[in-house]
């Protein structure tokens, strides 16, 4: 029996009949792509062969490379605060617990040897053209975090909880970026100790 040719990258009888599966397979292999070798190292043709399917395919499900990476950025916005709220919930009535969680998350990404950082923050370096698509779900991203942390200093009664939260930002963005240069993994490795420092200074004496 002949079998039907491939389109797509899979034999006709197996697509499920629809774009999901095309559109599925080039989303997990741009995101795979775009986190571990750079947004700009990848090009659409790469991601096209790696998904086994065709640019023609990916132009279908995705406009354009940039709304791709967009895309890429959303999914992990979403995943990033529902892996926070989850942590979050085990201590709904104490700040200081959330925010130890929150950092104990970071250090434990940091310490996973195949981490590349934040994709984020990574994207954030390589996007400078201020309309890009992208460049709105990082910076609402960024300002969400940035206020999820002040709301948690206000919580705690930290004497000015703005620079606290600021201060807290800055060392998460900090040791996303050192865990990727060869040696500072180590030291980035005291974020959850650094963190309890800080807070500590803004806490009135007991």
């Amino acid at each position: 029996m002949t079998r039907k040719p491939k389109k797509d990258g899979q034999p006709a009888g197996k697509r499920d009949g629809s774009r999901s599966s095309a559109r599925d397979r080039v989303f997990r292999t741009a995101s795979e792509l775009f986190y571990r070798k750079g947004i700009r190292a990848v090009g659409v043709e790469t991601i096209a062969a790696e998904a086994n399917t065709t640019k023609m395919s990916l132009y279908r499900n995705f406009p354009s490379k940039d709304e791709l990476v967009a895309e890429w950025l959303r999914d992990h916005d979403v995943k990033f605060w529902q892996m926070w709220d989850a942590v979050s919930r085990k201590n709904p009535n104490d700040a200081r617990k959330q925010l130890k969680a929150a950092f104990d998350l970071l250090a434990k990404h940091i310490a996973d040897p195949k981490a590349r950082g934040c994709p984020m923050a990574n994207a954030a370096v390589e996007i400078t053209e201020t309309d890009h698509p992208a460049r709105k779900v990082i910076e609402t991203h960024k300002a969400k975090l940035r206020a999820r942390l002040a709301e948690l200093c206000a919580r705690m009664r930290a004497r000015d909880s703005r620079l606290l939260a600021d201060q807290l930002f800055l060392l998460m963005e900090g040791a996303q970026v050192s865990s990727q240069i060869p040696g500072a993994r180590v030291p980035a490795s005291n974020v959850v100790r650094a963190a309890n420092a800080l807070i500590d200074g803004h806490l009135p004496a007991p």
